[in-house]
């Protein structure tokens, strides 16, 4: 089969793909399998503004509200020139069952605007983000809709977002968004989360493997926030990472590369490339390198039909939403390799926003090392959960992680009924 064949199903038809295997297995009712593959509300707005040389452009919003059985929906807001409804109702989708996973009281969303932010100055940034946020006012709030960053944005943009929605209702609401700055209602820990959740899944994973972290080889697709961290954090844990990338290229060192230079070295020059720390590969052949950890945290479909054999990694701790299209899963399976999914390897994000929406309502701030145990204590918690469910059905970690869920959101869904 081609890579064309492979993209002519939608980012949101593979996510359903994996749904519907877990609600085959637990045999769910045909309306309810129809009413978790419905979104509850999709959003498309033109986003005129202003450039820095006076020329009026318009981009175009989305905002995918997915489901709200569980509390508001939660997921985050992403600025990419690729941004389609198909992509950001499939994250919605997978934020719905990444939410509930974990055990949280939220349900799913996400949202994006076709915009490239490297080619647009600060102030044109702030226009597009005011602009995106005074026209979701309505649908959004705490309880409501409660966004974050994601691809392409920043503590600095959730800042003037929440700052636009605060002016519109009259009222400071830091509880509107999260991924905020720590001296608007941020959350110490935050930034870190999702990459610290990737490392704290792959190094209880190694445990039961009987992996010690000093003879494990770890390679890190995407080296931007979540795969500095996961690389940061492994590395600490004692694991030898041999390999990173970002869209510059990869980095290869078999003795292993120097974590904390190379963060530093990517903040400095905002991005690894000229790099020499490594040997330089194409981007996507870091993905080849043969290791005992393989992170891909970069963005969707980066495993396929096309390159799933050739990976040589024991195991794959999915840092980004959607990187092993249902084909390259399959593989996976065959070969005994397994995978961590991302709606339980990159929730350490959705965690600490969880953690720092609360704090936000409490007006109560918490400790960092507190922030931090608590992740550890509720992703392992639920974490061991989905190991449990695998183990008593024999079906790999990602269906029991989507089997949990969907048994969490049809269990509310059937304790509050259908409004019809």
């Amino acid at each position: 089969m081609s890579t064309a064949v492979i993209r002519d199903l939608s980012v949101f038809g593979e996510a359903i793909a994996y749904f519907n295997e877990a609600a085959s297995l637990l045999d769910l009712a045909p309306g309810m399998r129809a009413i978790l593959t419905h979104p509850s509300r999709q959003m498309i707005f033109s986003l005129p503004f202003q450039r820095d040389n006076g020329e009026l452009e318009v981009y175009t919003g989305y905002r995918v509200q997915y489901n709200f059985a569980r509390g508001p929906a939660k997921g985050g807001i992403r600025y990419h020139p690729g941004v389609t409804l198909d992509e950001v109702t499939a994250l919605a989708f997978w934020m719905t069952w990444k939410c509930s996973v974990v055990d949280l009281p939220f349900g799913g969303g996400k949202g994006g605007v076709t915009c490239d932010p490297s080619k647009l100055s600060m102030g044109e940034l702030e226009r597009i983000t005011r602009r995106y946020a005074a026209e979701l006012v309505e649908v959004i709030g705490p309880d409501k809709d409660v966004p974050a960053p994601d691809v392409g944005t920043t503590p600095q943009i959730m800042a003037w977002f929440m700052d636009t929605y605060s002016m519109h209702v009259r009222q400071n609401v830091p509880g509107v968004v999260t991924g905020k700055p720590l001296e608007i209602g941020g959350s110490r820990g935050r930034v870190e989360a999702t990459g610290r959740g990737v490392s704290i899944v792959a190094l209880a994973e190694l445990e039961r493997l009987k992996i010690a972290p000093k003879n494990a080889r770890v390679v890190v697709q995407g080296f931007g926030n979540v795969g500095s961290f996961a690389a940061r954090f492994l590395s600490e844990a004692g694991c030898k990472v041999v390999g990173i990338s970002d869209v510059t290229g990869g980095y290869h060192n078999d003795k292993g590369i120097d974590v904390k230079s190379a963060i530093a070295y990517a903040q400095e020059h905002h991005s690894l490339d000229g790099y020499r720390g490594g040997d330089k590969l194409p981007s996507g052949d870091v993905l080849e390198v043969e290791c005992d950890v393989l992170v891909p945290a970069a963005l969707e479909n980066v495993f396929t039909i096309v390159n799933a054999r050739s990976i040589k990694a024991k195991l794959i701790v999915e840092g980004a939403n959607g990187p092993t299209t249902p084909e390259a899963d399959a593989i996976f399976r065959e070969r005994g390799i397994e995978v961590i999914p991302d709606i339980v390897a990159n929730a350490g994000g959705v965690i600490v926003s969880y953690f720092e929406w609360v704090q936000d309502r409490q007006g109560f701030f918490w400790k960092e090392a507190d922030v931090n145990e608590r992740l550890r204590e509720h992703l392992l918690l639920n974490f061991d959960a989905v190991r449990e469910l695998a183990a008593a059905r024999g079906v790999p970690y990602r269906t029991a992680a989507y089997m949990l869920a969907i048994q969490r959101v049809t269990r509310t869904l059937e304790l509050r009924g259908v409004y019809a």
